[in-house]
């Protein structure tokens, strides 16, 4: 595979490191008055699950890191993860998961659903949106993408891409790694797992949230 491809190249179901991710938030309305924000906080001990017909997102990059938390028992964890970050994006259909196994004083599993979107013509919408995730399958296409990339060397000139983004600051990522980075992404049929996500906005339109009993997720 070439180090650098130009143009619009298109890839399906490709190995995770290769294919960025789509947008997901463990909260429900992020709407934080900073840019990209620092993700030293320590993530909870379950991942979560999302689905979404389309991302469209600009100035797109990708690089290892690890995400530390502890477990449902207390316990220090720490996940390897790749993270996806971009400094714009809309999202169509999105429907988010989590299940909380065994719920003190109830004793079954309790599932959260959140779904936003809907509208093709309303979608969700993020800037500074970086996310942590494990497993990724989708379709996806990129322009001017750059694979080798050091992750310490991601961000591209502000004369020329002036909202391009780099590592987050605060993460656990080694500056001198592998990475990639595309003036754009587009990703369609999206399935995640992911642990974290931040955002310096993300704005969720027909927001619907729901709890079940048992476990019902979004794939």
């Amino acid at each position: 595979m070439s180090s650098q491809v130009r143009g619009g190249t298109r890839w399906k179901r490709f190995a995770l490191v290769m294919v960025p991710s789509v947008v997901a938030t463990a909260a429900v309305g992020v709407g934080l008055a900073q840019g990209a924000l620092a993700a030293s906080f320590s993530v909870s001990g379950q991942s979560f699950k999302v689905r979404t017909d389309k991302l469209e997102g600009e100035d797109f990059v990708q690089y290892g890191s690890v995400a530390v938390g502890k477990d449902l028992e207390g316990n220090k964890a720490a996940h390897a993860v790749a993270v996806s970050g971009f400094s714009s994006a809309t999202i169509t259909n999105m429907c988010q998961s989590v299940v909380t196994p065994k719920v003190p004083f109830i004793n079954k599993n309790i599932s959260l659903k959140l779904n936003a979107g809907t509208d093709p013509n309303n979608p969700v919408k993020a800037t500074n949106l970086y996310l942590d995730v494990a497993q990724l399958d989708a379709d996806a296409e990129f322009e001017n993408i750059d694979i080798g990339v050091a992750a310490g060397a991601l961000q591209k000139s502000k004369k020329d891409r002036p909202n391009s983004i780099g590592i987050q600051p605060g993460t656990q990522a080694n500056g001198a790694g592998f990475a990639q980075r595309a003036d754009r992404a587009v990703l369609t049929d999206v399935r995640q797992t992911a642990w974290a996500t931040t955002a310096g906005t993300f704005k969720l339109s027909d927001l619907k949230l729901r709890l079940h009993t048992g476990v019902e997720e979004c794939f």
